[in-house]
């Protein structure tokens, strides 16, 4: 990265100010957790060693190319579509809820989500330390995901989710999920800004990454099959264009993204009894259930930063976040037996996932409501830094 020794002063505080607009983490808690030397503490600082010496797999590294014939554009395929076994080359591919086809790994879902995890654990460590190679790796592989010519993702989606044999190779809105590996990253980039690694320009180029992305949410016909979805995937765009819209300084998109988010996608994903009907016919309905709720409390948490209250607001009949609460937590602890409903897999895993948001959500009141049921159940995994970030 070229330095530069003179940078309009209105400039470096456009930079400073849009990235100290939100932090998603709390810090105060990884600081109490650090004086602690608790074992989420020394679990991040191992993690970082190991990332230390780790080389990025890119978008220019997948085998295929996208019909674009530009390995730059991000390209993964549908997770639970499957070779037609009736046909003799499988296509069109047919979709299996609930199970993974494992040619997911060949393209770029995994790589992007390593890379987010990277520089998420390496920041953690330098803000822990203030060892500047941590925080040197950490803006490294910013730069090769997105500064760096040979290396870089072209900020669009068009190829996320793919089905072989389908759409001649275009992608489909439900790509644009695979991105929210950027969520909690952006957190990790406002922490590097501490660095004397993190450069002025580094911060601006990558801020132009997003301002492009943002554009594209909102002008592709791709991204507008993912607005316009129903379910989780609904939830989770809007989620993603207010954290990106916040990061770059549009805060009235933003904040016309939190004002509409109740009636647009509470009351109408939600039933009065808290029920979440889309969520519950899948093959994994607990699971499902509750990754919708976990992008209902990560929206609250933005919304709580501009000052509005997500988590309280119930439309006329009931329907609100805590309800849909309150609807799960006669499951949590319990065997699948008394799930009325479909959960093909993972029930302990699912489980674990639950208990982990009634201990956030219990963060976000004034008075805790769930501690009973995740006191002395949660488990101190190694890559779940839940109980200190937030």
């Amino acid at each position: 990265m070229i330095k530069t020794n003179w940078i309009p002063l209105f400039t470096l505080l456009a930079v400073v100010n849009v990235q100290a607009q939100l932090r998603v983490w709390n810090i105060k808690s990884l600081d109490e957790a650090k004086d602690k030397n608790t074992i989420e503490i020394r679990a991040i600082i191992k993690e970082a060693n190991e990332k230390l010496n780790q080389t990025l797999v890119t978008v220019v590294d997948k085998e295929m190319t996208p019909s674009s014939g530009d390995k730059h554009d991000y390209m993964s395929m549908g997770r639970y579509w499957w070779p037609d076994p009736t046909k003799t080359d499988g296509l069109p591919y047919i979709r299996k809820d609930g199970q993974s086809n494992p040619e997911i790994e060949k393209l770029d879902r995994y790589p992007l989500s390593d890379f987010a995890r990277s520089v998420e654990t390496l920041a953690l460590a330098y803000h822990l330390t203030t060892d500047e190679k941590y925080a040197e790796k950490a803006v490294a592989d910013l730069r090769i995901w997105f500064l760096n010519a040979d290396t870089k993702m072209n900020p669009n989606m068009d190829y996320g989710q793919t089905i072989p044999g389908v759409r001649n190779g275009m992608g489909r809105g439900e790509g644009i999920l695979d991105t929210y590996s950027f969520f909690e990253m952006l957190d990790a980039v406002e922490i590097l800004k501490e660095s004397k690694a993190f450069e002025t320009l580094d911060q601006m180029a990558i801020q132009d990454w997003f301002k492009t992305y943002v554009s594209w949410l909102q002008t592709s016909t791709v991204a507008a099959e993912e607005q316009q979805a129903k379910n989780n995937h609904g939830t989770a765009f809007d989620v993603q264009l207010t954290r990106y819209a916040l990061f770059i300084g549009d805060h009235e998109l933003a904040k016309k993204i939190v004002n509409q988010f109740a009636e647009n996608r509470l009351f109408t994903q939600i039933e009065p009894d808290g029920s979440q009907p889309l969520e519950l016919e899948r093959t994994t309905a607990l699971g499902y259930s509750t990754f919708n709720l976990t992008h209902f409390l990560d929206m609250a948490q933005m919304a709580k930063s501009l000052n509005i209250d997500l988590l309280h607001q119930e439309s006329k009949d009931g329907r609100s976040i805590l309800k849909a609460i309150e609807f799960l937590v006669p499951y949590v602890n319990q065997p699948q037996a008394v799930f009325p409903y479909q959960q093909i897999k993972e029930w302990e895993a699912v489980q674990e996932n639950l208990r982990w948001q009634l201990y956030r959500v219990d963060k976000m009141l004034e008075k805790p409501l769930y501690n009973k049921y995740y006191k002395n159940r949660l488990k101190k995994a190694k890559k779940n830094n839940t109980s200190i970030l937030y």
